[in-house]
């Protein structure tokens, strides 16, 4: 009988760890044990397709909580980690960064005990082959304003939010358990996700809704912020050919070449939602008209965007999706599965905006 290996997931209720649960489900032979607490964001209907595998095993679970990690652990002895769980969005740190540090930091040292710990006591083949997989962002390199130059994985890190100092923090313990204790570890860090399934608190899917309801679509500052814009699914690929095929230590950008102003974007989900959705609420003539400007966001940067080159020359991965046909993608998606977005919107979020309460 053959026996699967097994990846362990933290935060596959998430955006991207739902695609990539998804994803080694219907394309991979690997067993999958999804360990997700179930915040605001964690959503089991984004794995309602998979849910019934015999490969898949839900852990309703806390990072932070090591007595359960170590449960899982003996459990399920996975051959591979793939840490995603994070606290995620910017303006929410904002507001509420005790939950960052908690989330992001606290629980990525607590997940590194627990998978040091158990990696220490495997022997043979499966030690040799054991990896962690740790799943950061962009954000941790801070701000590319008045520059040409993208980041590199040799980029000195310059966080500018609670969200990105957070996630900038949890690199560096990875790599101190790596240096320290040899636990085989691999980072990646990612420029801006969009695509099917994604939370209406990122900027794409917020506007999709509140244009479909007739509301205001709020355009930080002047929208001139620029960001790299890398389709969920091209993610998740190039994750699994870094725990597959990456030598361990290793650091990789992904990106998905797609530098694009963020009133560009607006505009251009405006102008597929016109095409699709004729019949408008409020008499406008152009979901267009709907643009907002607003006050800023403390400390926005400017432009993030990634070098890719590193992941492609290693392992021969690059984006399939560019721009236009990932937003064509996505918008589609989300007219298609508008109960999905109800029963988000039915809970605590309410397309409201966050991150002006600080003080």
């Amino acid at each position: 009988m053959k026996i699967n290996k097994t990846i362990l997931i933290t935060g596959g209720a998430g955006f991207i760890g739902s695609a990539l649960i998804r994803h080694i489900i219907t394309k991979n032979d690997y067993r999958v044990v999804n360990v997700d607490k179930l915040t605001y964001s964690g959503n089991l209907q984004s794995l309602k397709s998979v849910e019934s595998s015999e490969r898949y095993i839900f852990e309703h679970v806390d990072i932070c909580d090591e007595k359960e990690l170590l449960r899982i652990f003996t459990d399920n002895q996975p051959d591979i980690v793939i840490h995603l769980a994070a606290e995620s969005h910017v303006d929410r740190s904002i507001d509420s960064p005790r939950e960052f540090i908690q989330t992001n930091i606290v629980g990525t040292f607590s997940l590194l005990e627990q998978s040091k710990n158990y990696w220490q006591s495997l022997k043979g083949v499966k030690k040799e082959s054991f990896r962690f997989l740790h799943v950061s962002t962009d954000e941790v390199y801070g701000d590319l304003n008045e520059t040409s130059e993208l980041f590199t994985e040799d980029t000195p890190y310059d966080p500018s939010s609670p969200y990105s100092a957070s996630k900038a923090s949890s690199d560096h313990l990875v790599r101190a358990w790596y240096r320290t204790y040899g636990l085989p570890v691999l980072i990646t860090n990612c420029s801006n996700n969009y695509g099917p399934f994604q939370f209406p608190e990122k900027l794409i899917p917020h506007i999709i809704l509140n244009a479909l309801a007739g509301k205001n679509l709020p355009v930080y500052g002047d929208g001139k912020q620029i960001r790299d814009w890398l389709y969920v699914d091209d993610h998740v690929k190039a994750l699994m050919d870094v725990v597959q095929n990456a030598k361990v230590g290793e650091t990789y950008n992904i990106g998905g070449n797609n530098e694009i102003q963020n009133i560009d974007v607006v505009r251009k989900v405006c102008f597929i939602l016109d095409e699709l959705v004729p019949n408008k609420l409020n008499g406008i003539g152009s979901y267009c008209e709907l643009i907002t400007y607003v006050k800023d966001r403390p400390g926005h940067d400017v432009r993030y965007a990634i070098n890719a080159q590193k992941i492609n020359k290693d392992l021969g991965w690059e984006p399939l999706n560019n721009f236009e046909s990932g937003i064509q993608k996505t918008v589609k998606w989300y007219l298609n599965n508008i109960e999905w977005c109800d029963n988000i919107l039915n809970g605590s979020y309410q397309l409201k905006r966050l991150g002006e309460n600080f003080k």
